[in-house]
């Protein structure tokens, strides 16, 4: 679902992030048609950083555990 937000409205999804500051400059950018393209490119691979990072706490915390 998050994926689809990002592609309609990629400075929705960086809020829902709680990147506030950069979905402002994404807003920005999605207002021109030609900057809509790297907003959606922006978005898409701040959510990929984001699971990542939660995988990657998950194992660090798996690892604590033992």
């Amino acid at each position: 679902m998050r994926y689809v937000i990002a592609f309609f409205f990629p400075w929705l999804s960086l809020f829902l992030q709680g990147k506030i500051l950069s979905g402002i400059i994404c807003l920005i950018l999605q207002i021109t048609i030609i900057g809509w393209i790297p907003a959606f490119i922006w978005a898409v691979t701040s959510l990929n950083r984001m699971y990542a990072d939660r995988r990657t706490n998950k194992i660090i915390k798996e690892m604590r555990k033992t």
